[in-house]
């Protein structure tokens, strides 16, 4: 409970930790030309980000099925990534003829910009002096930075929406759908786990919440709340095991179905930002952003200057890692089961848990008796043990009896689905038969052509 009163360091190493930070108000008055060198920066470091983890992810799945991967352009096969989109772009463009076709055009480009946008307020760096210019390493920053984060990834899925939807195809459409019901989920989710962020931050300003990590990361007191953001946010970017809008088993390829040429690149680099973009929001609110692990945070140069960047990128990189890992090891779950598993365990138990980190930061601030708070807790601890206790346990529900092979089906008049019977014999074929006739299959082996019957049982006396 200490830990979410107070995140109060010593006036010394508050003193020196103040130096790497500057006010939100801060921000917009640099000069001009440090704001489009900025922006070049993170551009540029996201292309690159997708390029390494197309290339990362191609490796390690390779791995993980014992086989090489890519490896044949660049050193380590590191320019497959590249290769891959000046094929794309080399590649014919068409569109459909039932498409809409100013609407199809626009579609990617409406999943693309946002994924590039919502990186604009996520701290890489401290405070740091460019040509006599005091700035900090990030583009920009708001009083409700991490809201904007959400809105530019909520805005991603009009244009899956949209690409669906001009298609002018069925399975493309169906795809856009689940999307759109998959982000409305799982954006609730995500949203109610960065609550109790704010409540011990204090804000919901990026370079805030990472600065009120000095003593200690937020993953550690609001695990829970961590957890809940990580399952959202593979959910949000459509990944295994939850990217069922390109389920290709179900809907051939997805809302992208129609898409060809750097209009499904757009896509595709829409992903791989987006990927990039949750795993960075996940570090600045959860694991500190940029500052230094410890005992790595005691050595002032390793968080100082620009070499913090290298403490936030493989940060990210491990999120990406574990992104990578998931579609490597976990199978596709069922719409049914992904949508309830949203609903029904990650929004009421986010709900639960900004109820507990509200009345735990409210008694720590308002109760000063260290002995009447613990007997409040105690108390509240007994009554859910109390009433827990009493509830009626469910009744197990009798097993059906089960005579035979096949008794246990659901007859067709309760809904049931046509199954064969467990002992069907399928008759011989003409060729089959062709072959008994040249003595190439033994006659035993047939079933006299004519009408699927049953077979009737094998004898126990006999070797079958």
């Amino acid at each position: 409970m200490s830990v979410l009163a107070s995140t109060s360091l010593a006036p010394t190493s508050l003193a020196q930790a103040q130096d790497r930070f500057l006010p939100v108000t801060s921000f917009g008055n640099e000069p001009f030309w440090v704001t489009i060198a900025k922006a070049l920066f993170v551009f540029v470091m996201l292309v690159v980000m997708t390029l390494l983890c197309i290339w990362g992810e191609r490796r390690i799945v390779a791995r993980m099925q014992q086989r090489s991967g890519p490896n044949r352009v660049g050193p380590f096969g590191v320019g497959q990534g590249l290769a891959d989109g000046i094929k794309l772009a080399l590649k014919e463009d068409i569109i459909p003829a039932l498409a809409d076709k100013p609407v199809y055009i626009l579609a990617p480009l409406l999943s693309a910009i946002p994924a590039f946008l919502a990186f604009a307020v996520i701290p890489f760096g401290p405070k740091v002096s460019i040509a006599g210019n005091e700035t900090a390493l990030q583009l920009t920053d708001l009083p409700v930075g991490v809201l904007f984060v959400l809105a530019c990834t909520s805005l991603g899925v009009f244009g899956i929406v949209l690409a669906g939807w001009s298609s002018g195809s069925t399975y493309p459409l169906l795809g856009a759908l689940r999307s759109s019901a998959q982000v409305i989920s799982y954006e609730i989710a995500m949203g109610l786990s960065l609550v109790s962020v704010f409540i011990l931050a204090g804000s919901m300003s990026t370079s805030q919440i990472v600065e009120s990590q000095q003593q200690l990361w937020w993953f550690l007191p609001l695990f829970p709340a961590f957890l809940i953001y990580v399952i959202s946010m593979i959910g949000e970017t459509n990944r295994l095991p939850f990217d069922l809008p390109e389920a290709e088993s179900e809907l051939v390829g997805g809302f992208h179905t129609e898409y060809s040429s750097l209009k499904f690149a757009m896509f595709f680099l829409a992903e791989y930002i987006n990927i990039v973009t949750v795993s960075a929001l996940a570090t600045t609110l959860f694991l500190g952003g940029w500052q230094a692990p410890f005992p790595f945070s005691r050595v002032d140069f390793l968080s100082e200057g620009f070499f913090p960047i290298v403490w936030f990128l493989s940060k990210t990189a491990m999120f990406i890692f574990a992104f990578i890992w998931l579609r490597g090891v976990m199978p596709r779950m069922r719409y049914d089961t992904f949508m309830r598993f949203g609903w029904k365990v990650l929004v009421p138990v986010g709900l639960v848990w900004i109820l507990l980190v509200a009345a735990i930061r409210t008694a720590t601030q308002e109760v000063d008796d260290r002995r009447t708070l613990l007997l409040g807790v105690g108390a509240v601890f007994a009554v859910v043990l109390v009433v827990l206790f009493l509830l009626p346990a469910p009744k197990p529900e009798p097993d059906a009896p089960h005579t035979g092979p096949g008794t246990d089906l659901t007859p067709l008049d309760q809904g049931g689905f046509p199954t064969p019977p467990m002992d069907l014999v399928v008759p011989a074929t003409p060729r089959s038969l062709a072959q008994s006739a040249q003595g190439r299959v033994p006659e035993r082996d047939l079933v006299p052509a004519g009408p699927v019957t049953s077979a009737p049982a094998p004898s126990t006396e006999t070797d079958v």
